[in-house]
């Protein structure tokens, strides 16, 4: 999920590829989505951007035009703010006309020969956009650009019931801490060492309403070129406290530039080599009481949702990686091409594979057990009474495999008894 940092890297994307680009006509919608049409046409209008935590608002401005010929209907329109939210998988991109994106469902058409379009894709449909709109008021102070006014909001808000949740769910409450996702959470309780299941409340009580100089704050962590050993971003948290990296860890994010998150080529690898704890092998995740996954190193805390269970993380491009090599597929291959058709390989736990390493049924392995039993034991069987015609072909081929002498025998113990019998 885009988060702080990501709609603060599309308000610039916006700002850096529509700067001097003049728009036209319509804002057009697309047909799929049920979100509500942005009312706005304009022979002429330009398009700025900022953002603020989850929230990006594009200005769309009409150009006042320098004839003195009749002004057309369209170009009374007044200024209008749109307000974007991402979402699961929102951004922006910028394409020409006869590369529009697959999922573009807000579109602003240039004013050119070629036309191009800069386009609001969401893939998953959960982002929305509201026109002649401000920010959302029960979204709180921006962690990055409001610090502030975000450490005092919370502070002063800490009988809220909402701290009464464990903090790594209270981290997601946007109404105080306005920009903070899912990877976010996870870095910045790592970094603090605070277990993610622990009262919101009782992390946050105690910590003075500090007046910290946000800007000192920002250029020290953008010309931090202190690294460990792996790689990793070294961040002294001495001295500071989990409100400070709430603003001092997003920011390190903008400090990677956009390649940290490019949505227009799917690379992330920037992104993934800064994390510490989102994702990073070793790591235990475990579902929070919203379902939302939550990582972290240790004890997850008393809060934790009951019945459930930590696992450790991989990433999923490192399974990739490692499950699929040369060497694994020639083995494979090899194992394969030494079983001949139509025969089945019994493992040593017992299970019965075919030759393309499917487990076989219940009903196959028994009757494997069972042939295997019967070329152990004697070629013998008792002789039954004969039913008619209806007797199986296989009865009368065992009864001429047998022996003579068996067969006679048999017959003597069988008249035997029937003639005790009759003495009855």
């Amino acid at each position: 999920m885009p988060e702080g940092p990501e709609l603060h890297f599309a308000s610039l994307f916006v700002n850096r590829v529509c700067s001097g680009v003049v728009f036209s006509g319509a804002v057009e919608k697309s047909e799929v989505s049920k979100r509500p049409h942005v009312p706005f046409a304009c022979d002429a209008y330009s398009i700025s951007a900022v953002s603020r935590g989850k929230e990006v608002r594009l200005t769309l401005t009409p150009i006042k035009s320098e004839t003195k010929s009749k002004v057309k209907e369209e170009e009374n329109q007044t200024p209008m703010d749109v307000v974007f939210r991402f979402g699961m998988s929102g951004s922006f991109r910028f394409t020409a006309v006869d590369e529009l994106p697959k999922h573009a469902h807000v579109r602003f058409y240039t004013k050119e020969d070629p036309q191009r379009v800069l386009s609001f894709v969401d893939t998953r449909r959960f982002g929305s956009w509201q026109h002649n709109a401000t920010w959302q008021k029960d979204r709180g102070p921006c962690v990055m650009s409001e610090y502030e006014s975000f450490r005092q909001n919370v502070l002063s808000n800490l009988s809220d019931k909402a701290f009464n949740r464990p903090i790594c769910e209270a981290l997601l409450n946007q109404k105080y801490f306005n920009g903070i996702g899912n990877y976010l959470r996870a870095e910045i309780l790592y970094r603090m060492k605070i277990p993610p299941f622990v009262k919101a409340r009782t992390v946050l009580e105690g910590l003075a309403a500090k007046n910290e100089d946000t800007k000192e704050v920002k250029v020290a962590t953008a010309n931090t070129n202190d690294f460990d050993s792996d790689g990793k971003r070294k961040v002294e948290t001495k001295g500071l406290d989990i409100l400070s990296l709430c603003h001092i860890v997003p920011l390190e994010v903008i400090s990677l530039g956009e390649k940290g998150y490019e949505p227009e080529k799917g690379n992330y690898t920037e992104l993934e080599a800064w994390f510490q704890c989102y994702g990073v092998n070793g790591m235990n995740s475990i579902n929070d009481h919203n379902g939302r996954n939550i990582w972290f190193q240790g004890s997850p805390g008393p809060m934790a949702p009951k019945g459930s269970n930590a696992s450790r993380t991989k990433r999923k491009i490192q399974k990739v990686e490692n499950d699929y090599t040369d060497t694994k597929k020639a083995a494979k291959k090899e194992h394969t091409g030494s079983v001949s058709k139509g025969t089945h390989v019994q493992e040593a736990s017992g299970t019965v594979k075919n030759q393309k390493g499917q487990r076989g049924t219940r009903r196959q392995k028994t009757r494997l057990d069972t042939q295997t039993h019967e070329n152990k034991k004697p070629k013998t069987s008792k002789k039954h009474i004969s039913a008619g015609p209806h007797t199986s072909r296989a009865k009368n081929t065992r009864r001429q495999m047998e022996p003579e002498g068996n067969i006679t025998a048999k017959r003597i113990r069988r008249s035997q008894r029937l003639s005790s019998t009759a003495a009855f």
